[in-house]
């Protein structure tokens, strides 16, 4: 097996609103025309972008994020997700060195690039300053001499007078002009409270939108120079994360694991059905908007998204409520993360759910956002208590319980989610392979259950 890292190139930027996802998208689409075999990865927790991602590429979008998989797994899980390609876009988060809160710069755009030992490409939004821009990118060059910088990219460019007097104060720095970006409004994608709406929600849409951005990148770009950017990476190795050698299979029965899809359930890592297939799960999608609940299902995963946009369409669907409640009555295990805590509620803003939980469920104006350290409050078929582990809220809903619960989780400001027999349920979305034990011990209920 090939260990050596494929050709990389990290796109980020000095602060969000820059432009890194419409240059990353555009060159990921753009490399693709013209003939690579492109892998698209996403810096952080971020479960929308690495959807564009996957519209650009033709493959997965995936994600790096050393606080959720640890540093060690960084660079293997980037060789899985890069097999096949001949080059490799990772699009960073926020600002460059702009990490976890009360942390040195960790999980940032940076920490990632030194992890795999990345050039980057620095976009930078010049709509509002001309000579000056060469100061920002040589306050960024200069702060870290370990991240490489090997190119700016300048964004929202509004004139050829004022590309002229950009590139003037860049040329001193000794970082080359890669592309030059004019203001594009084809490039608006539709958005809403928690950012860009998911590609899988807005096919169409998105595929315009990536399109565009393509088209952009390719007149305004120098692809070839941003190619041998990433062919300049430091030569790195790593043996390819492998979902079946994390995990021992305990027989040869396949359970059907439902996993909800479609619109409202896209928030989700791509190794989450990896690991749960290498487990030995015969894993089907299905769509709660439209769909029953699939033949023999015997677990049921319920990951995150906009349920709160799609109430009255998941309430429509009295079928499949009736028969999730039914299943998790008869024992059916079920993990349920963010739009699955708020499904198993009795109603979402008034509209009926599925009641497996007796609590409701709403929205709010506040935004919960952030990384967060638990504990597990309750021993459930899934984490025993006082499991530490690290995950991510992102959220604008509040669940309020009719009763005490059991409750799945200790966070600094207090218990979270809910632990019944056979369900655990919460608003932490975890990242599966920094602890390949859970989808293990998911499935081997779920080939319990089915007998």
């Amino acid at each position: 097996m090939d260990r050596r890292l494929v050709p990389r190139v990290v796109v980020a930027a000095p602060a969000s609103g820059a432009g890194k996802t419409t240059v990353a998208v555009g060159l990921m689409a753009a490399l693709r025309r013209a003939g690579h075999v492109v892998a698209g990865f996403k810096v952080g927790p971020d479960y929308i972008d690495p959807g564009f991602h996957a519209v650009a590429t033709g493959r997965p979008g995936r994600n790096l994020d050393p606080m959720l998989s640890g540093e060690d797994l960084v660079a293997p899980l980037f060789a899985h997700g890069s097999t096949g390609a001949d080059l490799a876009v990772v699009e960073g988060v926020m600002g460059l060195y702009d990490g976890a809160l009360g942390t040195d710069g960790f999980s940032s755009t940076a920490h990632v690039a030194k992890l795999l030992r990345a050039p980057v490409v620095l976009v930078v939004d010049a709509s509002a300053a001309g000579r000056s821009v060469g100061a920002v990118v040589q306050g960024f060059v200069a702060y870290d001499t370990e991240v490489r910088i090997v190119g700016v990219i300048l964004n929202k460019v509004g004139s050829d007078r004022h590309e002229a007097e950009v590139r003037a104060g860049v040329a001193p720095t000794g970082v080359p002009v890669l592309g030059v970006l004019r203001r594009d409004p084809r490039l608006t994608v539709p958005s809403r409270h928690l950012g860009l709406v998911p590609a899988n929600e807005q096919r169409t849409q998105a595929e315009d939108a990536v399109a565009a951005a393509a088209e952009l990148v390719r007149q305004g770009v120098d692809l070839e120079a941003v190619a041998a950017a990433a062919k300049s990476a430091s030569p790195a190795e790593a043996t390819p994360w492998n979902a079946i050698a994390e995990i021992t299979r305990q027989g040869p029965a396949r359970p059907v694991v439902a996993v909800a899809g479609g619109p409202v359930f896209s928030f989700q890592y791509a190794e989450t059905v990896e690991l749960l297939a290498a487990a030995g799960a015969e894993v089907v999608p299905f769509d709660p908007l439209a769909d029953k609940l699939p033949a023999a299902t015997a677990g049921l995963f319920l990951g995150g998204g906009f349920p709160e946009l799609h109430a009255e369409g998941l309430s429509a669907n009295v079928v499949l409520r009736e028969q999730v409640a039914s299943a998790v009555a008869d024992g059916v295990p079920v993990v349920a993360e963010c739009a699955g805590l708020l499904y198993l509620c009795r109603e979402l803003d008034g509209h009926s759910m599925t009641g497996v939980i007796p609590a409701t469920a709403r929205m709010t104006s506040r935004l919960t956002l952030g990384y967060r350290t638990a504990v597990a409050a309750t021993s459930s078929m899934f984490f025993d208590e006082g499991r530490r582990v690290r995950g991510h809220e992102f959220h604008r809903t509040a669940v309020e319980f009719d009763e005490d619960v059991q409750p799945a989780w200790h966070l600094p400001g207090g218990v979270e989610g809910v632990v019944l027999p056979n369900v655990h349920a919460s608003y932490l979305h975890l990242h599966w392979t920094s602890m390949p034990d859970v989808p293990a011990r998911f499935v081997a209920a779920a080939r319990e259950y089915a007998g």
